[in-house]
Parts: structure tokens; C-alpha cells; sequence
């Protein structure tokens, strides 16, 4: 049995570590509900205009400015992998990982051997683990998730878009964690390049026929780069909700192990103390009866 000593040093590191966790679930509270706020408006447009996108892109002519939806054969791959910068939140960041890992297994495996499949990690976490990894790695926007801004992810969607165009890749996909509630989030894989056509609408729905003004060229140029940056910031901000209620339950989850090793250690403590007690009143019984018969 350990010493009282023991017991109350580990009572005293278990009430500071739950002082921590309490506080840690806390602040993830109030990030939440911000982060919350911000992806359920934002959602609604982005999905509209995710679809006037794939209308546009479908409808566009075949032209020099035709290659947001050139679908080329698939010889080099860009995962974006979005992850949070700091841990202490759960699974959320293995989710990703190994989400990127099974895309990558079942769908790129022989890119992969080649070494043709390259990894771009938002977030802190998400390039340490690729970092490590035989996989190429491009981390010129790792902080990005540190600040989030429409101009920070507005950055990473040009840079993607151009290597797109270029050539640099042939498709690129994006790996996240989709904000449901604070204790669910869904893994989501998304294809941001090559632009998807548009899902075959049912026979009870009416496509749309678009009227352009001032042209077809003047508005696809301009609206479907920003559609693109929609869709990438709306994923940063999923990720970043999704982020703030793991870490949310994780804390709170943290908290009540912790509350429940202080109701064991307390037990530990009272049971040392007694047999402590016991152990000095029986010596104390011992000696008077040793002085008894001398």
C-alpha cells in the first residue's frame, strides 16, 4: 500500500491536472460556438454556389480558358490534409491522417510507389505526421489554420488552382473533419480540381439555364476561382468548428476521469490513514502489555 505521502502528492498533481482540463473545455466552449456561428452561415452559400460552379464549368466551351474541369490521366495527386495546429482534442487528427492514408491505399496506391502523391498540410499537426512519412510534403502554408481569414485560405486556393493549370498536378482532393455537433464530426473527402459536372437531376427537376450578362467568359472567369476559395475556406472553417467540439469533449471527458481517480485516491488515502492509525494504536497496546508482564 503507498504511503499517505505518495497519495497526497498524486491527489494534489490529479486536482491541478482537472483544474487544467476544466479550463481547457472552457475556452473550446467558447471558440465553438464562434466557429459554429461561422460555418452554419457560411454552409448555405457555399453550397449554392458550389452548384451554380459545376453548371458553369459543365456549360463552359471547350477554349483556353476550359481547364478548371480538364479531367487528365491521374499521374500526380495533391491531398490537401486539413488538421488543427495544437492537440489535446481527441481523434480528430488521427481521423485525418488515417482518412489521407486510406484515400491514398485505395484510390493512388501505384501513384504512391512512384512517389508522384504529394501531401499539402493545414495545420501543425497534419505536416508533422506527413513530414515523417515517405510521401512529399509542400509546407509553405502550414499556419495557415493559426489565422484564419478568407485572405489566408484565398492564398492556398491560387496557389492550388495554378498548379492545377500548370500541370504541376493533375488532381487534387481535400481531407477534413465536417462540423455535425459537438460530438460528431464526419470525415469528409472532397474533389476541388478537376470541378466535378454536376450530378444527373432527376426527371422532377428542372435544369437550370443560366442568362449571362455581361458574358459567359467575363463571369466564369471571375466566378469560379472565387467559388473555388469558397469551397476551400468553407472546409477550413468546417474543420476548424469540428476542432473546437472535440477538443470540447475531449476536456470535458478529461475532466470526469479526473474526478473519478480523485474519488479512488481519496479511498486510498482514508484506507492508509486507518491502517496507519490501526498500526499505532496496536503498537502502543503492545508496549503497554510488554510493561504489564515485566
Amino acid at each position: 500500500m503507498p504511503s499517505l505521502k505518495e497519495v497526497k502528492s498524486r491527489i494534489g498533481s490529479v486536482i491541478s491536472t482537472q483544474q487544467i482540463t476544466k479550463a481547457m473545455k472552457m475556452v473550446a466552449a467558447a471558440k465553438l460556438r464562434k466557429s459554429q456561428d461561422r460555418i452554419t452561415q457560411m454552409r448555405p452559400f457555399a453550397q449554392k454556389l458550389s452548384a451554380i460552379l459545376q453548371n458553369l464549368s459543365s456549360a463552359q466551351e471547350a477554349g483556353s480558358d476550359n481547364w478548371y474541369s480538364v479531367k487528365r490521366e491521374e499521374k500526380k495527386i495533391l491531398i490537401v490534409a486539413i488538421s488543427s495546429d495544437r492537440g489535446l482534442c481527441g481523434s480528430f487528427n488521427s481521423t485525418v491522417f488515417k482518412g489521407v492514408n486510406k484515400l491514398i491505399a485505395d484510390k493512388y496506391e501505384q501513384q504512391f510507389r512512384k512517389g508522384d502523391v504529394t501531401v499539402l498540410p493545414l495545420g501543425k499537426k497534419a505536416f508533422d505526421f506527413f513530414a515523417k512519412r515517405k510521401v512529399s510534403v509542400v509546407d509553405n502554408y502550414v499556419g495557415t489554420i493559426g489565422q484564419i481569414s478568407y485572405e489566408n485560405v484565398s492564398d492556398v486556393a491560387e496557389y492550388l488552382m495554378e498548379a492545377f493549370k500548370k500541370g504541376t498536378f493533375d488532381k487534387i482532393e481535400i481531407v477534413y473533419n465536417e462540423f455535425k455537433n459537438v460530438a460528431t464530426q464526419i470525415l469528409r473527402t472532397e474533389q476541388f480540381l478537376p470541378v466535378l459536372p454536376p450530378a444527373k437531376a432527376s426527371k422532377s427537376k428542372v435544369e437550370v439555364d443560366y442568362l449571362y450578362e455581361p458574358g459567359k467568359e467575363e463571369i466564369i472567369k471571375g466566378l469560379i476561382p472565387k467559388s473555388l476559395k469558397i469551397q476551400l475556406f468553407k472546409a477550413v472553417l468546417d474543420s476548424n468548428a469540428s476542432e473546437n467540439g472535440a477538443r470540447m469533449t475531449a476536456m470535458d471527458k478529461a475532466t470526469e476521469n479526473a474526478g473519478e481517480l480523485l474519488k479512488e485516491l481519496k479511498l486510498t488515502y482514508n484506507r492508509s490513514r486507518q491502517a496507519a492509525i490501526t498500526k499505532e494504536i496496536l503498537e502502543i497496546v503492545g508496549g503497554a502489555e510488554a510493561l504489564k508482564s515485566a
